[in-house]
């Protein structure tokens, strides 16, 4: 372009000087212009245009990294809430079923706003892929403050559900979750939901239903591990078998009878 190869006044060069261009469009209206400068400037002008090419494409991608959701690791049921009877007064059970729908081992791990007042069994654990357990929370409902029952049924206490990956089957302990803090994603937010324990509904059926079969899975693990039913081993490594001593004692009496017949 014309405009482009003249030169300007000192005075329009002075006011440039404050108020330059931004990096991206300099770069390109020098490259565009194409003005002296040897091989070296003009290598020099490609590397910063090749930079702010890059540069750009690595923010837009770390920003759109962020926006995208956190893929599952655990499927939830309920899948954001947790249903506790009301009793005012007393200790009830909630109950929510924890499947590993990943394709590696995942540790999960509860927490709660009011740990004085609720606990969870198990806290934490870790889950083979597709495998699934039924864990119970136990929560003390608070008598209300007014006589509005209404105000008695709502509840600020929430439960987190957080999971990490972990390799292969090993141990569960709290501390991997500190560990590795970065790689730990929070699968759900639960709110507390009070039913009546005296008007049947669908979802006080279902939480009957899933407390009964957390209560067996909580007895199956309870039970020590099947005996083994190889050979009894005495001391270190005598084995009783029975052909063996059958055999010995037909060698002691031909012994016997050998030294009769003498």
């Amino acid at each position: 372009m014309a405009v482009a190869n003249e030169k300007p006044p000192m005075s329009e060069v002075k006011v440039w000087s404050f108020c330059r261009l931004p990096f991206w469009q300099s770069t390109n209206n020098a490259a565009a212009g194409g003005g002296g400068g040897g091989s070296g400037s003009s290598s020099l002008q490609q590397n910063h245009l090749a930079a702010a090419d890059h540069q750009p494409s690595i923010k837009v991608a770390s920003v759109a990294k962020s926006f995208l959701p956190t893929r599952r690791r655990l499927g939830l049921d309920p899948p954001n809430k947790l249903y506790f009877p009301y009793e005012p007064g007393k200790q009830v059970k909630s109950a929510i079923r924890i499947r590993n729908i990943s394709k590696t081992h995942v540790a999960f791990k509860f927490q709660t706003t009011a740990p004085k007042s609720c606990y969870m069994r198990p806290p934490g654990g870790i889950l083979a892929p597709d495998e699934s357990l039924i864990a119970t929370v136990f929560k003390f409902v608070e008598p209300p403050e007014s006589n509005d029952k209404l105000d008695g049924l709502k509840s600020r206490v929430k439960f987190k559900i957080m999971s990490l990956k972990v390799k292969g089957d090993m141990d569960y302990v709290p501390e991997l979750f500190d560990e590795q803090r970065d790689q730990v994603a929070v699968e759900q937010i639960l709110r507390v939901v009070f039913l009546e324990p005296d008007h049947p509904t669908p979802a006080l059926e279902k939480l009957n239903r899933q407390l009964a079969e957390a209560e067996a899975e909580l007895e199956i693990r309870k039970r020590p591990p099947p005996e083994d039913k190889g050979p009894r081993v005495l001391g270190e490594g005598l084995v009783i078998d029975e052909w063996k001593e059958r055999r010995e004692r037909y060698l002691a009496r031909q012994l016997v009878e050998g030294v009769d017949s003498v």
